[in-house]
């Protein structure tokens, strides 16, 4: 169950041409590829192109119209692999993940198709996630590009330009014969826009048609001698086939005036910082007419020398916008001005910072700083306009407002896990814990501080491996989600611990979908999919690669049997890898199928009861063992009223979605009665109502006794 569904929109890939498409950048994205004739599409999810792939799951019925077949594959390995097809069959492929994570899990496909080279246009469509609000290492797609010879477009970031990137993109490659990436950044990829639309192509061979007609040719298999020619072909013939057909047809852009003191050459995805940036400068209008020379690389690997000295040849100096850390591209334009013997002043990482994000206010200062260095076409003596000054208010809210980590959803079935894992913790001493990439890397964070290390996607235990030594009774503890485990942790980790035998204890965090990408089914999901295969077990993969301690819970809230099966892997006499399977649907899921339903029957004037919890402020002692050991966001504080009691209360407020976990640890902590459950009953039967009067006519004259009983003090 995904976390957004598009069926709506994707009957917008169904206009024809001349028609105005609206919508968001993943969209066009997928109605560019069937304009151009693509025959097979595959990806793995992952920020910010989750959604590519949830459009393409919705959006089965018109690709079979079409005659393309799409595929949710295991991990960017087997989507990079799927390209195979395009080797030696003229048929466009497009595949699409998260990089820079999944450009390294995909290397090795990805690697062995740019060595042996492409018949039909290959796509590898990379959602880059650089910046402040990413969840991974901050690297760059660009190295990949020139390590492998996989040409890398990076277009201006709005309808049309993202549209025609991926025409020209399969065009550059069948030019070439060689695959090419496309970056997508972030605000690419949720850009909203319009564009004017083209008719969806049939692929001029389906993979069906290849089927019927095998092809071979042994040139193109990476294998010795043919792989050494390869390496000739990519600078012989392949490269100069890209700088031409780049060249002859105008993927990179020129705007501005011809002639100027000073310039800017920028990565295409920076063009709409740059141009607001120049905008609050005074020296570009709302329509982007700008008066600094701008030359935008819709493709930033290869660059093109000749444009690139043709325009900084007659400047000054010039400027170049390259976000993230090494700077490549200033690198290669300073070496082809030594090259060429031109005295044009270079800047980059200079003006602009080595490496972070550049964000509207670093895009306005460094350029700002520049063209104060190198011109004098600032106006206001060089002082941007709109540039805000130092404010006491957001000063204040500096200090005043704390730091908001990431952590676990209200009613995350996985905090109770970790919960389980404290107070074992607490009874045995500290563990070495290893983790893995997922909703329950957040348990690094406090309130559970459990976590040393976390390696990639699927690796959790095999990070755990080193640590598997006779010499000592004390066991490691790794973590493992169910979409890391059936990405590759099945034999990158569970394999391995079998093989080895390790004697960790393994705890595969089973929420029934891959919930971190966005709530894609995986092999072990619950629900029924039409065109997937699912209900396979975990604990029957773990058992079929040979492990002999398996546990599952099937219900992680109990926190008291968490913790007792956890006691039990960690002290057991049995040798090998322990596996625990800690099963409970993701709470985001679980509520997105069930308000619906519940809705509607509340509408439908059926019965209905919800649950939520409550803290009983009079028996609250205030020792807070529920928040140290839960950190559910609606679990907070409450100061009293009573002037004999100093410190707050326990209170959990109305976003509540009664799991129950809060009370659960509560119990397994310190035996706490505070918690009390309720239940909203929506269109109660007749008879409840008659109780439920009675009740609240009992509770109200027991309010009144004890109020005419209470101790008054009249002021005189």
């Amino acid at each position: 169950m995904a976390e957004r569904s598009f069926v709506k929109e994707v009957e917008k890939l169904r206009a024809g041409e001349g028609q105005l498409f609206r919508g968001e950048g993943i969209l066009a994205i997928t109605k560019a590829l069937l304009e151009n004739g693509v025959g097979y599409v595959g990806g793995y999810q992952g920020a910010p192109i989750s959604h590519l792939m949830d459009v393409l799951a919705d959006a089965q019925d018109i690709l079979g119209e079409l005659g393309v077949h799409f595929e949710a594959s295991a991990s960017e390995a087997a989507a990079a692999a799927m390209l195979a097809a395009s080797v030696h069959y003229p048929i466009r492929g497009a595949v699409t993940f998260k990089s820079t994570v999944g450009t390294n899990v995909a290397s090795d496909a990805l690697a062995n198709l740019a060595s042996g080279g492409v018949t039909g246009g290959a796509l590898v469509i990379v959602g880059e996630d650089y910046g402040e609000g990413s969840s991974i290492m901050q690297e760059r797609s660009h190295a990949f590009a020139m390590k492998s010879q996989i040409w890398l477009l990076d277009p201006r970031p709005n309808l049309p330009s993202i549209v025609k990137a991926v025409g020209d993109a399969f065009d550059l490659s069948e030019a070439s014969n060689t695959p090419v990436m496309l970056q997508v950044r972030i605000r690419s990829c949720h850009v909203h826009g319009e564009f004017t639309t083209k008719d969806n192509r049939r692929p001029t061979m389906t993979v069906a048609d290849a089927l019927e007609n095998p092809r071979r040719d042994l040139d193109r298999i990476v294998l010795p001698p043919a792989s050494f020619r390869h390496e000739q072909e990519k600078v012989t013939k392949r490269l100069p086939a890209a700088l031409e057909y780049i060249q002859s047809h105008g993927l990179n852009e020129l705007f501005g005036p011809k002639e100027h003191k000073v310039g800017i050459i920028l990565q295409g995805g920076m063009y709409n910082g740059v141009i607001r940036a120049l905008q609050r400068l005074g020296l570009a209008d709302i329509n982007g007419e700008t008066e600094i020379p701008l030359y935008v690389m819709n493709v930033t690997y290869p660059l093109v020398p000749d444009e690139l000295m043709q325009f900084c040849k007659s400047k000054d100096a010039v400027l170049v916008v390259e976000e993230g850390y090494p700077d490549y591209i200033e690198q290669a334009i300073g070496a082809m001005l030594q090259k060429e013997g031109l005295s044009t002043k270079l800047e980059g990482k200079g003006p602009f910072p080595q490496a972070g994000e550049y964000t509207g206010q670093v895009m306005l200062d460094s350029i700002q700083t520049f063209l104060a260095t190198h011109s004098d076409v600032l106006p206001g003596k060089g002082r941007a306009p709109n540039t805000p000054g130092p404010s006491p208010d957001v000063e204040q809210l500096q200090d005043v407002v704390p730091m908001r980590p990431p952590g676990f959803c209200i009613g995350c079935p996985e905090r109770p896990i970790f919960a389980a894992t404290k107070l074992v913790e607490e009874e045995l001493g500290p563990h070495h814990i290893a983790s893995d990439i997922g909703c329950h890397l957040f348990s690094i964070m406090p309130p559970f501080g459990i976590g040393s290390t976390t390696m990639g996607y699927g690796l959790g235990p095999a990070s755990a491996s080193a640590f598997n030594t006779t010499e000592t009774d004390r066991r490691s503890i790794s973590f493992i989600g169910d979409g890391g485990f059936w990405h590759n942790g099945l034999t990158s980790s569970i394999s391995n611990a079998v093989f080895n035998q390790n004697d960790g204890v393994i705890v595969i965090v089973d929420n029934y979908y891959s919930a971190a990408t966005g709530g894609q089914d995986v092999l072990s999901s619950r629900a029924d999919n039409k065109r997937k295969s699912t209900k396979h077990p975990i604990t029957e993969a773990v058992k079929g690669v040979g492990v002999k301690w398996v546990r599952q819970i099937d219900r992680t809230y109990n926190v008291p049997q968490m913790q007792a099966v956890l006691k039990e892997a960690l002290t057991t006499s049995v040798k090998g890898p322990k596996v625990i399977v800690a099963s409970s649907e993701c709470m985001l899921n679980k509520q997105r199928r069930e308000k619906p339903i519940i809705n509607h029957a509340i509408n439908e004037q059926k019965r209905v009861v919800k649950t939520r919890f409550g803290v009983d402020e009079d028996i609250c002692t205030g020792d807070h063992a529920c928040m140290r050991l839960s950190g559910c966001p609606s679990l907070t504080l409450k100061e009293l009223d009573d002037p004999l009691r100093d410190d707050p209360v326990a209170y959990i407020d109305q976003n509540c979605v009664g799991c129950g976990n809060c009370g659960e640890v509560a119990d397994a902590a310190i035996l706490c009665p505070s918690f009390y459950q309720a239940d909203t009953i929506h269109n109660p039967s007749k008879f409840e109502r008659i109780v439920g009067k009675m009740r609240a006519g009992f509770i109200s004259a027991l309010q009144n006794w004890r109020e005419r009983r209470s101790l008054t003090i009249e002021e005189v």
